[in-house]
């Protein structure tokens, strides 16, 4: 809640590690902002999980129900994006609820006027009851969180981090493979840039795991990200080959390179076509593995490897519906 009088402004080193983990007894979650994945313990997300489960029998069988009716969402997009906002908007109008849909087009709203994001989410809620933000500037969810008076869901702020992204990445290795203890995953791309890969690592520390991460030099894991997997004492080792990797993995968690986060087109261009999965290479992974993705692709992943039963990309996509189905039950109170 804001209190007081400040002028906005973004933080572009903003670091989640004060935010508090929450536990999940009696849906501890009722009327939280959700910012980060260090708000969560394994014991939240177990709930979390649960009560996306319970979202995909409910879809599976009946199709929707009226869990939401009544209640709103802003779906305040300032970047593109097509997977994050749909399935937000699907998974509230699967439960009964309404949208304001603010996506891919903010240069039709006050913004382009030059309303501040703090102005833009106090209007908001006044006609809402969750705000789904996504926003190029790290912190600007914990910034918006500040103002607003109704929970805040952080969609993506820049290279910061993409929680919802990351639980349902969890959610399907869980789904997919039956555990998470014990596998080895390898996280293949951009993992410089790759929000979905910042927020997936971290929560991927709460868990017996080793992980493997393959990218070109200049798209190596941020440091502060790898001391701290260190620091949780997993199993980790970096390499630039995905030919290491392929025989070994349970996870091959596949990033584009992202071509707006590059200052340098230059460098864009030496590495954009760095790694490709091909049917060929996919012949030398495990029987039981899966590929995943966070999507969308640019070339990295052929389109014949999609036939495979391992491709579980598009699986993952619907998970999203799920996970966010769930997220938004728990913080208006519903789950």
């Amino acid at each position: 809640m804001f209190n007081g009088t400040k002028e906005l402004a973004l933080e572009p080193l903003f670091h989640y590690g004060d935010l508090r983990r929450k536990s999940t007894k009696a849906n501890g979650f009722a009327g939280q902002d959700i910012l980060s994945v260090s708000q969560f313990d394994r014991e939240s997300l177990a709930y979390v999980f649960a009560r996306a489960h319970e979202m995909r029998q409910m879809v599976e069988t009946i199709g929707y129900a009226d869990l939401l009716k009544g209640y709103v969402l802003a779906c305040l997009f300032y970047e593109p994006s097509t997977r994050t906002s749909a399935s937000f908007i699907a998974a509230m109008e699967r439960l009964g609820g309404s949208v304001i849909p603010i996506t891919q087009g903010v240069q039709f709203s006050s913004v382009a006027k030059g309303e501040t994001l703090a102005d833009t989410v106090r209007t908001l809620e006044q006609y809402a009851d969750v705000i789904v933000l996504r926003h190029p500037e790290i912190g600007s969810a914990r910034i918006a969180a500040d103002y607003a008076g109704v929970p805040v869901i952080n969609a993506g702020d820049g290279a910061g981090e993409h929680p919802t992204q990351a639980l349902l990445d969890l959610f399907t290795i869980q789904e997919e493979l039956g555990a998470i203890d014990g596998l080895k995953i390898a996280m293949v791309g951009d993992l410089r840039y790759g929000r979905t890969v910042h927020s997936l690592t971290k929560l991927l520390t709460l868990y017996d795991v080793s992980l493997r991460f393959v990218s070109p030099e200049i798209l190596r894991l941020p440091l502060v990200l790898m001391n701290e997997v260190k620091d949780a004492g997993l199993d980790v080792r970096e390499t630039h080959d995905v030919a290491d990797v392929i025989e070994t993995a349970d996870v091959l968690y596949v990033t584009r390179v992202q071509k707006e986060r590059f200052t340098d087109l230059a460098q864009y261009e030496e590495v954009k076509g760095y790694y490709e999965i091909t049917a060929e290479l996919m012949q030398r992974a495990k029987p039981k593995m899966i590929v995943m993705h966070p999507l969308p692709r640019v070339g990295e992943i052929h389109y014949a490897v999609d036939s495979d039963p391992r491709a579980a990309y598009f699986r993952q996509v619907r998970n999203g519906m799920y996970i966010r189905m769930a997220l938004l039950a728990m913080v208006l109170g519903k789950a």
